[in-house]
């Protein structure tokens, strides 16, 4: 049986992970010899209504699903496995990437929490100049209005999905899950978050997961100003550079909110965009981030079968929008949509990262080991990281990587305009065409 690849994406906590399909596409609920029931099968849902739910298979310690509600009292977290945890010093299981850093948090050396990071620095300066300096011509979009729709702004031909991220406290328990199973992932990281638990940051890196950027803050990005979206994406590579010693080079806009204003700002940073699918109307939104303000559990899972359904129409593959953010929402991963997607036949699912799914090293995933043969940058930006992005602060730790050098500048063999290309990294990514093989799940 051929099995096509399918990515899983996550971020925050975790950062994505990729599943495999069978050439005949995903078809919800297959047919199962000895299918494993929920605990419970059935439960009220929202109205009074009695879903029964049936799945191929269930989590050893499966936390019932009448208890994944939104005023579930907190569950006590799982430390890592000692396995996951990170030694300083230690080889990365890529090559050419130096050894994982020896990191602690130094006051005033990263912008403040949450918050939309200052313009005016020598840091933020330098990567202002590096996207002026990329050839990319930037539209002239005027910021949107925050909590507003995109419709008045037609130009900026923006996507708009919702969703809300860490790493979070339950991010330990969802790798464990993925080292028993020999899972890879591709993790969106939140710079704030990231420095908040860069040992969950080096875990994932260590266990051979993709990083991708979700910016400092989690603010609508089409909100923000250039120099804004610039120290937004410019922080969270910087941090988790620091922490793990590699830069990503790819991003993913908070809530989907992209438009071509920020993907040219993304191509000249280096970085191209990640989006999850939508089909016609239908977008691939699990709505699991729901389920902490109210949104019944059972209506998550029902949402998670129309996805496949739809999926079998599509002739590409797919990535499916979920959250690590919350507890519910990672009890639910864990004991119900994993366990039931392993154990699915006929067709299959492989899970795997972004990267894998398109058939590309993992080195491929960052500014530092990425050879620019098989992937090379959208632009003709150079990504300054180390000590060339921070030589006018001294904010880079000691013995950080050298800049990548010349070799990153390598421009896209397609010769398209700048424009063109800005587009089809946008579409690309949106449609998960092109490079894409299979179906391609994201867990954010």
């Amino acid at each position: 049986m051929r099995l096509n690849n399918v990515a899983v994406v996550v971020g925050g906590a975790f950062v994505g992970r990729a599943v495999a399909i069978e050439a005949g596409g995903i078809r919800a609920r297959a047919p199962q010899a000895t299918p494993a029931p929920a605990s419970p099968t059935s439960a009220p849902a929202a109205g009074g209504a009695t879903p029964s739910l049936t799945f191929a298979s269930t989590g050893p310690s499966a936390v019932p699903l009448v208890s994944i509600t939104a005023n579930a009292a907190t569950a006590v977290t799982d430390a890592l496995h000692p396995t996951l945890v990170a030694t300083p010093g230690a080889h990365p299981p890529l090559s050419g990437a130096p050894p994982l850093p020896s990191w602690t948090f130094t006051p005033g050396t990263f912008p403040a929490l949450d918050q939309v990071p200052p313009t005016n620095t020598p840091q933020v300066s330098a990567w202002i100049q590096q996207v002026q300096n990329s050839g990319v011509t930037i539209p002239n979009y005027q910021p949107t209005v925050a909590n507003a729709t995109c419709a008045g702004n037609t130009a900026a031909a923006a996507d708009q999905s919702s969703y809300d991220d860490g790493p979070s406290d339950y991010t330990a328990d969802l790798l464990n899950f993925m080292d028993d199973n020999k899972l890879k992932s591709t993790f969106f990281i939140v710079g704030s978050r990231a420095i908040s638990r860069p040992n969950i940051l080096q875990a994932e890196y260590m266990a051979g997961h993709q990083l991708s950027v979700h910016t400092w803050s989690h603010p609508s990005l089409t909100t923000l100003t250039n120099e804004q979206i610039i120290a937004e994406l410019g922080w969270t590579r910087e941090a988790i550079r620091q922490i793990t010693g590699v830069s990503p080079n790819t991003m993913r806009p908070p809530y989907g909110d992209i438009d071509d204003r920020v993907r040219a700002i993304a191509q000249a940073m280096g970085m191209t965009p990640i989006i999850w699918t939508g089909s016609g109307t239908n977008s691939f939104d699990t709505n699991d981030w729901h389920i902490p303000s109210g949104q019944s559990v059972y209506s998550v899972i029902q949402t998670f079968d129309g996805i496949l359904q739809t999926a079998t129409t599509l002739p590409t593959g797919f990535i499916v929008l979920a959250h690590d953010l919350y507890q519910q929402t990672v009890e639910l991963a864990t004991s119900y949509i994993l366990p039931d997607a392993l154990a699915r036949r006929n067709p299959q699912f492989n899970l795997m990262s972004i990267i894998q799914c398109q058939h590309k090293p993992l080195e491929d995933a960052y500014v530092e080991t990425n050879n620019n043969a098989t992937n090379p940058f959208a632009s003709n930006a150079l990504p300054l990281t180390g000590s060339a992005a921070v030589q006018q602060t001294g904010a880079s730790s000691s013995g950080a990587p050298a800049p990548t050098g010349a070799g990153a500048s390598t421009q896209n063999g397609g010769g398209k305009p700048n424009g063109a290309v800005g587009r089809q990294v946008g579409a690309v990514a949106a449609a998960v065409g092109g490079v894409f093989v299979g179906a391609v799940m994201l867990l954010l």
